[in-house]
């Protein structure tokens, strides 16, 4: 992506020097870049969220097997055992 610079011309054929066409070239090229790596990670980003996303899927139908096998529980991760959660009543 290249943007143009509007200077003040003086006569036709003004031109800024050639340091100053480095210095403006070096910058505009350093700012594609940079444009380009947060392209980048925004989709790297994207990719995360569906990886994320597959991963909670996988863990609700797990809790639906334990919760139907076992009822509803509270499970230690540490060692396997796990505590029934009391029923709360409605009335």
């Amino acid at each position: 992506m290249t943007k143009t610079i509007k200077l003040n011309k003086m006569e036709n054929n003004s031109k800024i020097t050639p340091e100053e066409l480095e210095s403006v070239t070096k910058l505009q090229g350093a700012l594609g870049q940079i444009q380009s790596e947060l392209g980048a990670l925004e989709v790297r980003k994207h990719e995360i969220v569906d990886m994320f996303k597959v991963e909670a899927e996988k863990m609700d139908v797990i809790k639906k097997e334990l919760e139907e096998k076992y009822g509803k529980v509270n499970i230690d991760l540490k060692d396997g055992s796990y505590e029934l959660i009391p029923e709360e009543d409605n009335e």
